[in-house]
């Protein structure tokens, strides 16, 4: 069997929790060291690029969409993103880990095509919570293929973005209409419920990771109405 090569190592927050990137032949993967598993593999990536093609079908009136995707991963789902959108669009990529931003335009580019090289695309290194937080009314489309979901991982800091604050701050980033779209590793009723307290209108859609195969994962599809109703 072929073995497991290391290529890189990336520190994912201050309480040492890491990031280990291997190769195997062609295949990829992106795991929480410590024992904490597989977070991402190049062969199963369906379920991320659903999460961009849902929610950028919703944006067919749209002339310019502003679309900011929090997570780059491994590119699948902001080539997805791009694959769905016009000329005019533009994608905003929030990536906490800036190695993994070069993993991006390195090793993993060729995975997606080259998504990073599009000039419809810009990279913020840093939190998506900060950027959510930045702007009202800024995004027609906001992605968030964070950590493992609601049901955080790797950073704790990731429970206020799923918190009722985090997606109260999402509803005011969006513009009328615009769409939050989430993905996880698996259901989660109180997330459902969140959601629908922080005033969007929910759809959830459950996907396989590889297309018809593989395993269950959970995408929401949460739109912001014109206004908040009481």
């Amino acid at each position: 069997m072929i073995p497991w090569v290391l290529l890189g190592e990336a520190r994912v927050a201050a309480d040492g929790k890491r990031l280990s990137l291997y190769r195997r032949d062609s295949e990829f993967s992106i795991r929480l060291g410590g024992g904490g598993g597989e977070l991402m593999n190049s062969r199963s990536h369906g379920s991320e690029e659903k999460l961009a093609e849902l929610a950028c079908a919703r944006l067919a009136r749209h002339d310019e969409p502003q679309v900011l995707i929090g997570g780059l991963g491994m590119g699948y789902t902001l080539a997805a993103a791009l694959r769905q959108l016009g000329a005019a669009a533009r994608v905003t990529v929030s990536e906490l880990v800036p190695e993994v931003v070069a993993w991006n335009r390195g090793p993993l580019g060729e995975l997606a095509g080259h998504p990073l090289s599009d000039a419809r695309v810009t990279v913020r290194e840093g939190d998506v919570a900060r950027m959510i937080m930045a702007q009202a009314h800024a995004y027609d489309a906001i992605l968030l293929d964070v950590d493992n979901g609601p049901e955080g991982l790797t950073r704790n800091d990731n429970d206020w973005l799923y918190g009722c604050e985090g997606l109260s701050a999402a509803y005011a980033a969006l513009r009328a209409g615009g769409v939050l779209g989430v993905w996880s590793a698996g259901r989660d009723p109180a997330f459902t419920g969140r959601l629908l307290k922080a005033g969007f209108e929910v759809e959830e859609v459950p996907v396989r990771a590889r297309g018809t195969r593989g395993a269950r994962h959970m995408i929401w599809l949460a739109r912001r109405t014109a206004a908040k109703t009481a």
